[in-house]
């Protein structure tokens, strides 16, 4: 691979960055929960509002990525550490498009409904074009990933207990921060957890060829 084209996966990795961060800060605008992966973040955001989802999402990657280091650790290469700065970009991202969706009105359900979707359209184009960049995973894929090498069981499976794992964690910390109340988990959460495969799927299929060329080129 040149460098060239090197440089033109990471731009293409940074801008798919920026939206699935936006995909993000919509569905989080319809307060009906956000993607299993950011749902711990997302309550711990609501019960210590000091820190912005941005920041608890950069602590929340950071963690993954100390996961893969203890689970894989010889195996773990030195470039994945560029999850590190992804990881802060993405949370920075994250803030930012949350400033940009703020002025968006969404007092119905029917809006917020209308949100959720969204985001969730919009962060799976940005994720199709992180896989179309493929250069680095984000740190919730990799440490996927590196349970799934270290057990040897399928991606996907792991990938579905990480999910339903993330949203019970996100649960019990409601549950004890909210007094038995459920916050910042809800239908949103589901919808996401169910769409959002097929909305990579689809646009990964429809991008690949055409941004396959622009990189190559």
């Amino acid at each position: 691979m040149s460098k060239k084209e090197l440089v033109k996966r990471y731009i293409l990795c940074i801008i798919s960055l920026f939206i699935s961060a936006l995909g993000v800060a919509f569905t989080k605008h319809g307060e009906l929960g956000v993607s299993p992966i950011s749902s711990v973040s997302n309550v711990l955001s609501m019960k210590f509002p000091s820190l912005s989802l941005g920041t608890w999402l950069i602590i929340w990657n950071c963690v993954l990525i100390a996961g893969q280091v203890i689970l894989l650790r010889k195996n773990f290469k030195l470039i994945q550490l560029l999850q590190i700065p992804l990881s802060f970009l993405f949370g920075w991202f994250t803030d930012i498009s949350m400033t940009i969706v703020s002025p968006i009105t969404a007092d119905s359900y029917f809006m917020r409904i209308f949100m959720v979707i969204s985001g969730i359209v919009i962060m799976g184009f940005g994720i199709s074009l992180s896989v179309i960049a493929d250069v680095i995973m984000n740190s919730g894929e990799a440490f996927v990933k590196a349970i799934s090498d270290i057990s040897k069981k399928p991606f996907g499976n792991i990938k579905i207990f990480f999910d339903i794992s993330c949203v019970l964690i996100a649960v019990i910390l409601s549950l004890v921060f909210f007094n038995f109340r459920l916050v910042g988990t809800r239908e949103g959460t589901i919808i996401s957890a169910l769409l959002t495969g097929f909305v990579v799927k689809f646009f990964t299929k429809l991008c690949k060829e055409p941004f396959e060329k622009i990189i190559r080129n």
